[in-house]
């Protein structure tokens, strides 16, 4: 029997589907895949259209809503809207250390979490549609940054369970291999490190200290983990949203307190560190990060840890050669590297998986390039100018190969511009759509 809510301005139902965990197999194996409803309060009786949310990610659940906020304010007045808890995600039957060992080793759990990438994602998401919406129905579908790779899927797979579609920070190169993302992703990143240099020139000198005292004595954090200089070169992740950079300063400023032996890290730097570095909540995030760019036609050696591989390549992101030379020391991005998987408490019962999945060559393609050529489904996307977490040249080049693009380039706002500016952006992508713009 379906849970029903009543929030703010909003009344949400509980769906829970049983969908095969191989679609290949229908009838073997069965996971849970959870999904809420969301309608205006006062509209449960109103046939409106669907409107798909695909979460970004991988491994990431749908928000939860607290009511009629956010870009739900401006989706609500047009439709019905399922917020989808990828497979292994959220109420989901989930993927985590402590779900995965019942699976067996290594081995097993990596071929497991192989099915866990947005091929399945589509296939579970049509079992849906068909389930709510009967056989000839179709929804629209709104795809966060990677919840935009799962509508190039989609696209690809099953474009006739489409009206439309929605995508913010998420057209994916469809034949860019790991390596060739993160080449692009590097000179980004090192131009976000500036920018916020730039706007905090204080920051140098805090960065390169820590860094510094971190190369003698790795910290612990407060979950378990080690914040390393490589670890804490991660925290530049947060260098890709629009509040980001303020939010690292006030982080840094907090790092030092006096203690009875001289200065040393703060807890309150410590657990700060800790809540953008931790994967307990998002563990799938980083085991499949690289498998997403993972296609036989395109990476037929597997990704074998790229952003740690390509790193090599850029020296300028080495902190103990910063430290020597006496330059800023450089935060790294959206990357994900093999050492996280000692470092992580969330991640050390997986790291044996993560480099089986790092070695697996046998990815099946994720898009289908002639099928996306040919498609008819309208599809208005917002491609963020210098977005640090997916290359603006390639989102364009995909937005020239796939038929039916409008593509709106904007840099009023970072990557994460759906969620923070309160339904503008998902505003003019329905604007396009109805052709109000």
């Amino acid at each position: 029997m379906s849970t029903v809510s009543r929030l703010p301005g909003i009344v949400t139902t509980d769906h829970v589907f049983r969908v095969p965990l191989d679609h290949r197999a229908p009838d073997g194996e069965l996971i849970e895949v959870y999904a809420r409803e969301v309608v205006a309060a006062g509209r449960e009786g109103d046939d409106l259209p669907w409107l798909l949310y695909l979460q970004g990610g991988p491994g990431g659940k749908a928000n939860r809503p607290l009511g009629r906020d956010g870009w739900l304010t401006r989706a609500l007045d047009d439709y019905r809207v399922l917020l989808l808890d990828q497979r292994g995600t959220g109420r989901s039957t989930p993927a985590t250390r402590q779900t995965l060992g019942r699976r067996g080793g290594p081995q097993e759990q990596a071929d497991y979490l192989a099915g866990f990438r947005a091929d399945s994602i589509v296939r579970d998401a049509e079992l849906i549609r068909r389930h709510l919406l009967g056989e000839g129905g179709r929804w629209s579908l709104l795809g966060q940054s990677f919840g935009g790779f799962c509508t190039l899927t989609y696209l690809s797979l099953a474009p006739e369970g489409l009206r439309e579609a929605f995508v913010t920070g998420g057209l994916a190169g469809l034949r860019r291999s790991a390596d060739e993302v993160y080449r692009a992703a590097y000179p980004r990143v090192a131009r976000k490190n500036a920018a916020h240099y730039a706007r905090y020139p204080q920051d140098v000198a805090v960065v390169r200290g820590i860094a510094a005292h971190l190369a003698e004595r790795p910290a612990a954090l407060p979950d378990g983990g080690v914040l390393t200089v490589q670890a804490f070169q991660a925290l530049g992740l947060m260098l890709g949203s629009g509040t980001g950079s303020h939010s690292l300063h006030h982080l840094l400023e907090e790092a030092w307190v006096e203690g009875a032996g001289g200065p040393e890290l703060s807890d309150t730097f410590l657990a700060g560190a800790k809540a953008q570095l931790s994967f307990a909540q998002e563990p799938l995030y980083a085991v499949l990060h690289e498998s997403i760019y993972g296609q036989r036609s395109v990476d037929a050696g597997g990704t074998e840890w790229s952003a740690e591989r390509v790193r090599k390549e850029f020296p300028e992101f080495d902190a103990e050669q910063a430290l020597r030379a006496d330059r800023p020391v450089l935060l790294t991005g959206e990357m994900i590297y093999p050492w996280m998987f000692e470092t992580d408490p969330a991640l050390r019962p997986l790291r044996e998986t993560a480099q089986l999945l790092a070695e697996r060559t046998d990815w099946a393609d994720l898009y289908d390039p002639e099928r996306l050529e040919a498609n008819t489904v309208p599809v208005f996307a917002a491609v963020y100018h210098d977005d640090m977490y997916v290359d603006t040249a390639h989102s364009l080049e995909t937005a020239d190969a796939v038929g039916n693009v409008r593509a709106w380039v904007t840099n009023e706002w970072e990557h994460d511009g759906l969620r923070v500016s309160g339904g503008t952006v998902l505003d003019r992508l329905m604007r396009m759509a109805r052709g109000e713009v």
